[in-house]
């Protein structure tokens, strides 16, 4: 019902260019919508009021909802093509969105009513759906190995100095694993994530998908990548799929029974409540590289900001986003609530805690290593890399073989792309 009602909206026109006779004196009214809580919502409050003292006459009505519920209204809106003026976006719909023209297409306001200086041109071309910008990163992320060095040092083992080949990371793995006497394992099967697919696709100068949609690997090459997890499995170095099942849903890690595992940056909040008083000696390092050299990582963002191309007061909602990605006021007021800021200029006025500063420090740390980020992703993204997990935990559990699994991935990836 969602997709035909988006189809339906998506017949509007073209969308307008921002006009002369903008005057940011006259008084509008706003609405701005987003996902989060309480705390969440005061922030944006309070950035909101910043906001108004220097434009006094633009009215922001703000509302707020959990995020399931949040993309549930906005598919209703998007059927009646009365979306809200400024939205606090996800990456996961932004195709959808972008596809349907429900978006503005915010290049004719870049530099006028919002700033590009703060941004790196990697950065600005995140919200870019076939060649439209359609929104604007908030905050970045990119992935990264979380190490629990407290918990290394406590089994014995050396530190995993990060960035080493995926076999040398095995074999440190390994030797956790041996020194943590079946209690304690250097971390999770890697090829239970997509990602970590996706970042060895890359170092051979791929993607998961194409602009236009289109899978960029075989099933040979799917298969080799599940079958090197079947060998570190066999090792014993990785923790069992019947005791991460057991501990969920927390992760291994943050079950303090892994010393490593890769996901993204902006992961330690969550791992640091899990671990409580063992957070301490959380560190971030580089993933184990595929071929060195390669640009496999890349900057992906935590959420972004877009317009309504339905807004009746594109000039006015463009200076709102431009306050709430730009300003240093905005950035004190948020701090890395929606992630470690995208733009400079706001970044600069964000007070880092110590766990912030080391996703800043890990981000500086791989500018060699960031690639052009990969294209949107598709639609349905979101079922794909789920099928992904759970066939990756159906082979650690040995329920299906590694040919079983590509045939059953491709076959659920394919219904997808053709929805």
């Amino acid at each position: 019902m969602a997709s035909a009602a988006l189809l339906l909206a998506g017949c509007g026109g073209e969308p307008a260019g921002p006009s002369a006779d903008f005057d940011p004196n006259a008084p509008v009214t706003l609405d701005l919508a987003f996902w989060g809580n309480d705390t969440r919502a005061g922030f944006y409050k309070n950035a909101i009021a910043k906001f108004n003292e220097k434009y006094p006459k633009i009215t922001v009505n703000s509302t707020f909802l959990p995020f399931p519920e949040f993309w549930e209204k906005r598919q209703i809106e998007a059927a009646g093509r009365d979306l809200p003026d400024v939205m606090q976006f996800d990456y996961a719909y932004l195709r959808q969105y972008s596809q349907n023209r429900l978006l503005l297409d915010l290049k004719p306001y870049l530099g006028k009513y919002i700033k590009t200086d703060g941004f790196t041109e990697s950065t600005l071309g995140i919200g870019v759906v076939n060649g439209v910008t359609t929104a604007l990163p908030i905050g970045t992320n990119a992935w990264a190995m979380f190490t629990n060095t407290a918990l290394v040092t406590k089994t014995g083992a050396g530190a995993y100095p990060g960035g080493t080949s995926w076999d040398e990371y095995a074999t440190w793995m390994g030797a956790v694993a041996k020194a943590g006497g079946g209690s304690v394992w250097g971390g999770t099967d890697p090829t239970g994530r997509i990602q970590n697919f996706e970042i060895s696709l890359r170092a051979d100068g791929k993607n998961l998908f194409d602009d236009a949609g289109a899978p960029q690997f075989t099933k040979a090459e799917l298969a080799e990548f599940w079958g090197r997890g079947a060998q570190v499995r066999g090792t014993g170095a990785t923790i069992p799929t019947k005791r991460l099942l057991e501990v969920a849903p927390k992760s291994g890690f943050g079950a303090g029974l892994t010393t490593s595992e890769l996901t993204w940056d902006n992961f330690g909040a969550g791992y640091a409540g899990d671990l409580g008083a063992d957070a301490s000696g959380l560190a971030l390092t580089a993933p184990p590289v595929t071929k060195a050299g390669a640009k496999d990582l890349y900057l992906k963002p935590s959420m972004l900001h877009a317009i309504a191309a339905n807004s009746e007061h594109p000039e006015a909602s463009a200076l709102l986003v431009d306050f709430l990605l730009n300003s240093q006021e905005a950035g004190a007021v948020f701090g890395t609530n929606r992630g470690l800021p995208a733009s400079s200029t706001h970044l600069a006025g964000v007070k880092l805690d110590p766990l912030s500063q080391k996703i800043l420090d890990y981000e500086t740390s791989i500018k060699d290593r960031l690639g052009a980020a990969p294209p949107v992703p598709v639609v349905g993204y979101g079922s794909i890399e789920e099928k992904f997990r759970q066939l990756g935990e159906e082979l650690g559990l040995g329920t299906v073989t590694v040919e079983q699994a590509v045939d059953q991935f491709f076959s659920e990836m394919d219904t997808i792309l053709k929805k």
